[in-house]
């Protein structure tokens, strides 16, 4: 496979990674290998970044769009990270406000959802 899919599936940023793994390509063993038992460069990207931009946003509770609207474009460390939660500037603050209500919104149109597909099956099978 492509570097730059076995990046995203070890959830690591491809242009930090060092470069026999960006210039080559990876199979599924070697893929599977890195997962099993991670080198160091492996263990120290992930500790310490800088991470792609989808765990950036989940680690500071944001959507990948909020990351831009804000003007977070490129990769932060795991440093950067922590120094945003720690002050917590106003654009994060309504940012995980709005990500929260997103969230409740979606396990309402869910439950919506759920309650309709099981009236329909009862219709559907009076005598079950």
């Amino acid at each position: 496979m492509k570097p730059a899919t076995a990046a995203k599936k070890l959830d690591v940023y491809l242009p930090a990674t060092p470069a026999e793994f960006r210039d080559g390509s990876i199979t599924r063993a070697e893929l599977a290998a890195l997962q099993a038992d991670p080198p160091e460069w492996l263990k120290t990207l992930r500790a310490e970044g800088p991470h792609p931009k989808n765990l950036v946003a989940a680690k500071l509770g944001v959507s990948n769009s909020a990351l831009v609207r804000n003007g977070i474009t490129e990769a932060l460390t795991t440093a950067q990270i922590n120094e945003l939660l720690a002050d917590m500037p106003e654009w994060l603050v309504a940012e995980r406000a709005t990500q929260v209500e997103v969230r409740r919104e979606e396990r309402r149109v869910k439950s919506l959802h759920e309650d309709r597909r099981r009236d329909r099956e009862e219709a559907e099978n009076p005598d079950d």
